[in-house]
């Protein structure tokens, strides 16, 4: 038994409420080096001589990843406070029991060599995430490229590769006007990139967070969009760039007039001056990245930092949004975050907050800061695995197990899943326009828990390589679209509403077959069984066991073979 590699701490990640008088706790082993888990709990202040509240759970192999299993248990309690420890049992029968950190030969008798865990502090810190937006459907919109409402030649449209510069027009208006498209398809959030005033066709460096780009509209416009898309039973959720500005921003101006006498100095971080701005030289003041247009906040500044909640809570109020996307959210403090989702929560109780980071973001997720993030480990597995083919089957379903092992439970159905977005190429283009591989990455994402996020477009097989060509014009002429595409998507989506068994129901069994590049996952809730088949390599794959089963996909027999990067749903066996 590898000692190094068990793993355990009394904190939220690894033993935490999940209900009033319910608690789940975790522990992490080597994998495929334990044969068996129990739990030992009891009372911390009811000594055993007078009343024995000692109990033992057996705990699951709930998640695998690379190199690490992760076993869990779930039970009920009602204490002031509870002691715990391991017994773990190897393969060849030999025994060991972990408590606080050490490893003991004997089962543990005294509570002091056991974890603590305060039930009432755990349960006041129980991360709550707003109802409405578990399993939701994310539809991500490019303002400037989406939709206009004013003419536009097919020329300016539709070209390809674009630019940054590039005017297409784009308008909340335009947006308004397509919000058809989007319930059509099955989405139920619109999540916009910036739409607040900027030089940009990005907008990612505002100058004014009070006004909406004029390009795009107005407040009013903003509201129109707003309350059209609730009354299709949709929400909405905006970008927040707070993280940095634009130089054309009035505190950023000022300290460009004033200088070292300005009294916005302390809003950033300048080193010197005379500033450095030019192109191709490394500023002199924090920048996102080295990007001079874009100076860096220092919202551990009082003033700068209640200008940004005063934002933020602004146009909540005054539009009703249902949520933030916050840009380059991992490099700001997590005291900030903690106050942001303290003032927002009190603006509107279930508002959605999502933190944008580009790996695993395990410190920012522990109920205290955001509701969720976007996914980039499951966009890079998605990558690796269908466009590129760089992975196996087995290390997807690691990736995933690695996720889902290190987070609480919980957040499982609100990780926002994507494949492609505004700062990666299309999927489409990483995977050399194949629409297979486009269908098979649309599956792993539509059909698993989480809140899936399609960039526009996808639906309907629009092209383009990085940025800025990935932010092309929309395919609005028929004839441009995949309408294969777009039905296939819509099919995902149907199940995905009529089928809580694939976001809800509790895994019975899945596993990977790297010889025959396939994923099996079979879901089971109140009874209903649902067996998910991806075929992740361009061959074929037999089957006769599941033959004759009804493909829900399609109303079709499954005939017991997967072809070329295809997926199956099985429903209940008849």
């Amino acid at each position: 038994m590898e000692y190094a590699a068990i793993r355990h701490f009394a904190d939220k990640r690894y033993c935490y409420a999940v209900g009033k008088g319910r608690f789940l706790f975790r522990l992490e082993t080597k994998k495929e080096d334990v044969a068996k888990v129990l739990l030992h709990v009891q009372d911390k202040y009811l000594q055993v001589k007078y009343k024995d509240t000692r109990r033992c759970y057996q705990m699951t192999l709930a998640h695998g990843a690379q190199y690490i299993d992760y076993y869990e248990a779930e039970i009920e309690m009602d204490v002031v406070c509870l002691r715990y420890f391991f017994e773990i049992e190897d393969a060849e029968g030999n025994v060991m029991y972990y408590g606080n950190h050490n490893f003991y030969d004997t089962c543990i008798t005294d509570i002091e060599k056991m974890y603590d865990c305060p039930q009432n502090l755990r349960e006041e810190e129980m991360f709550v995430l707003p109802a409405w937006a578990k399993n939701k459907v994310v539809y991500q919109i490019f303002p400037s490229r989406f939709a206009s409402d004013k003419e536009v030649t097919e020329e300016v449209w539709y070209q390809s590769p674009i630019g940054h510069e590039a005017d297409l027009k784009g308008s909340l208006r335009g947006i308004i006007d397509h919000l058809g498209h989007i319930k059509e398809l099955g989405a139920d959030i619109l999540y916009m990139t910036p739409i607040f005033s900027s030089p940009s066709s990005h907008k990612y460096n505002i100058d004014d967070y009070y006004k909406i780009d004029p390009s795009f509209g107005d407040k009013e416009d903003l509201k129109e969009l707003v309350d059209q898309a609730h009354k299709l039973g949709m929400y909405v959720v905006l970008d927040g760039v707070f993280n940095h500005t634009g130089v054309d921003f009035f505190a950023f101006r000022d300290i460009r007039e004033n200088k070292e006498k300005s009294k916005y100095l302390d809003w950033y971080y300048i080193h010197e001056f005379p500033l450095v701005m030019e192109w191709g030289k490394k500023p002199n003041y924090k920048t996102f990245s080295y990007a001079g247009l874009m100076p860096k906040l220092n919202l551990q500044n009082q003033e700068a930092a209640d200008f940004v909640i005063d934002v933020a809570s602004y146009w909540i109020r005054e539009c009703d949004i249902d949520g933030w996307r916050l840009d380059v959210a991992d490099e700001i403090s997590h005291m900030f975050w903690k106050r942001f989702r303290k003032e927002m929560k009190a603006v509107k109780k279930d508002v959605l907050i999502v933190g944008e980071i580009w790996h695993f973001a395990g410190d920012f997720l522990e109920g205290d800061e955001w509701d969720s993030v976007m996914n980039y480990p499951f966009y890079q597995s998605v990558l690796e695995l269908v466009a590129l083919e760089r992975i196996n089957a087995s290390s997807f379903l690691e990736s995933l197990g690695f996720m889902s092992g290190n987070l609480q439970r919980g957040l499982e159905g609100y990780l926002w899943n994507f494949i492609d977005s505004h700062d990666t190429e299309r999927f489409l283009h990483s995977a050399r326009n194949d629409v297979r591989k486009q269908k098979l990455a649309a599956a792993l994402q539509l059909l698993l828990p989480g809140m899936p996020m399609i960039y526009y477009g996808d639906e309907v097989a629009l092209g383009g390589g990085s940025d800025p060509d990935c932010r092309r014009g929309m395919l609005w002429d028929e004839k441009r679209q995949n309408r294969e595409l777009f039905h296939y998507y819509q099919a995902l989506l149907r199940l995905r509403r009529e089928h809580l068994e694939l976001t809800e129901g509790v895994i019975v069994e899945q596993y990977a077959d790297d010889d025959k590049g396939l994923i099996y996952m079979e879901r089971q809730l109140n009874g209903q069984q649902m067996i998910l088949l991806f075929h992740v390599r361009k061959d074929t794959v037999e089957l006769p066991q599941l033959a004759g089963r009804k493909n829900l996909l399609d109303g079709t027999v499954f005939t017991g073979c997967l072809g070329d990067y295809e997926t199956i749903v099985l429903g209940q066996a008849e």
